[in-house]
């Protein structure tokens, strides 16, 4: 073999691996077994007619020595990973920006005009400023794609509307949440009740008699917008004590 082979890995140099077939996980032994193999299969002696014979033995050759040598291969492997990490294209500068947003129930419904402002130390031009409006009957969930200044030109500013956490209503999906709490005796009896709707309206809700502890009334189109229109429920839990009387037993 030819000792004067340098371990470095220059631009031209093939993959010593590949011309073994192995990956470069490959075991010692592995890397015995598929040289020999290869060699045999491509030794001139055995190849007198085929040109390339020799051109093939020479690069097994140099990749056997560079890979069974430990110290050899350690280079071989740190030159191929420099090389690799040199080549990949640098990211572009990442123009984008998300952000949530918290709004009220009610501006889901009327829209409300939001400014957002961007305090970037890329930009050498200052603070951003934009102006987000939100129509009304937007679904919670919508997302917003503002189109950024010099120097990002290209990017947005990624805004996601979200449901601001309330003590009144409890949100899933475009559906809204809320307790009831009647007397028992109106639960006995059944009748209507009254609970405030997520506009503020004060809307009917029609109790059934001998209705249960948890038992769920649901007010259609009452909820949020929906992502293709229309608006969820309004689901109203009934809560109430029942009433419970304990007298003394007579005689003791």
């Amino acid at each position: 073999m030819n000792s004067l082979i340098s371990p470095r890995l220059q631009p031209s140099e093939p993959d010593h691996y590949a011309t073994l077939g192995l990956d470069r996980r490959c075991t010692p032994a592995q890397i015995r077994d598929a040289y020999r193999l290869l060699a045999k299969r491509f030794h001139p002696d055995v190849n007198q007619t085929s040109a390339d014979a020799m051109a093939r033995t020479q690069e097994l050759n140099a990749a056997y020595e560079i890979l069974s040598d430990v110290e050899r291969r350690e280079d071989y492997d740190r030159e191929r990973e420099t090389q690799r990490k040199s080549a990949t294209p640098r990211s572009k500068i990442d123009r984008n920006i998300s952000e949530d947003v918290n709004l009220q129930i009610e501006e889901f419904l009327r829209g409300t005009t939001l400014d957002v402002r961007v305090n970037d130390p890329a930009n050498p031009n200052g603070p951003e400023t934009y102006q987000l409006t939100v129509p009304p009957e937007t679904a919670p969930g919508t997302r917003f794609r503002l189109p950024r200044e010099e120097p990002f030109v290209g990017g947005f500013v990624l805004v996601r509307l979200k449901v601001l956490p309330g003590f009144r209503f409890k949100t899933r999906g475009a559906d809204l949440r809320c307790d009831l709490r009647i007397k028992a005796e109106r639960a006995a009896q059944g009748g209507t009740e009254m609970v405030v709707g997520a506009t503020g309206q004060r809307l009917h809700v029609q109790i059934p008699k001998g209705v249960g502890r948890g038992e769920v009334i649901r007010l259609a189109n009452e909820g949020l917008p929906k992502p293709r229109g229309g608006r969820g429920d309004l689901l109203v839990r009934i809560v109430y004590r029942p009433e419970v009387r304990i007298t003394r037993t007579s005689g003791r």
